[in-house]
């Protein structure tokens, strides 16, 4: 059963879509939505059980995640948009492209992989599920998830940016991270997904990503008909929070290429 997302709406012109990373909201698209707003019209929701958006009691689905955006699409009159994902929002997207194509303008994928998760990943998920639902805090995600989560500059050199992150991080309900967690491990492979793609595409990838690798990047960009591959220096996973200036450039140039 889809759920109704809470979303942040802002700004006017073509719609462009953001799905967060796991395990933030959409509070991690601030930068984004003060940059771009003023030529687009940029909509930020948090995916089920985050932020705003209640979990409900429904099977753990990246499937449902996608229903989910594709009702909200239609509760804001919006027909198409240019969506784009980041991490976990990458693998809504790609549902999306699947379930719902027509209201996919453009895709945008960032620091995310189109294979299933090894068993081996998959364990680490099913593992921090368990230890979430178990401990009710979210100890194990800050312990484990959040080192990878940003590029080695911004350790350095960015300690405000990685103590948002991590505050992202430790605001996370535990019920809604376990149950993305298991819906992660069972989403399926999406290159077939990709390969039916129909309209432009830009993946980008953090040169200092640990999590989702160049070599899957490119694998992405060369699975779609139509895409460009676009590397972010000096950034880890989150490149719209590490370099948020050099993200929205290349965003913004991208969505509109592709006109009203």
């Amino acid at each position: 059963m889809t759920a109704q997302l809470f979303a942040r709406d802002v700004g006017t012109g073509p719609p462009l879509l953001l799905l967060h990373a796991f395990p933030l909201s959409s509070a991690m698209w601030l930068a984004q939505r003060e940059g771009l707003a003023a030529r687009f019209r940029v909509v930020t929701p948090d995916l089920r059980g985050f932020g705003g958006s209640r979990l409900g009691d429904d099977e753990p689905s990246v499937d449902l995640m996608a229903d989910d955006v594709a009702l909200l699409l239609r509760r804001l009159g919006i027909a198409r948009a240019v969506i784009g994902g980041v991490s976990m929002g990458g693998y809504v997207a790609m549902a999306l492209c699947r379930r719902h194509p027509d209201v996919v303008k453009g895709l945008l994928l960032a620091a995310t992989r189109a294979t299933a998760d090894t068993d081996a990943v998959r364990d680490v998920r099913l593992r921090h599920a368990e230890t979430l639902e178990r401990d009710e805090n979210v100890a194990v995600l800050v312990d484990e998830v959040l080192p990878g989560l940003v590029g080695s500059t911004t350790m350095r050199q960015r300690a405000l940016v990685y103590g948002r992150v991590r505050g992202l991080v430790q605001a996370t309900p535990p019920a809604a991270a376990a149950w993305a967690q298991r819906a992660m491990a069972v989403r399926s492979d999406a290159f077939a997904t990709l390969r039916d793609v129909k309209v432009p595409a830009l993946i980008l990838h953090g040169d200092e990503d640990a999590l989702a690798t160049e070599d899957e990047a490119r694998a992405i960009a060369d699975a779609l008909p139509n895409a460009e591959l676009q590397t972010i220096p000096r950034s880890g996973h989150l490149t719209p929070v590490e370099q948020p200036d050099l993200f929205n450039q290349t965003v913004a140039e991208f969505t509109a290429a592709l006109g009203p």
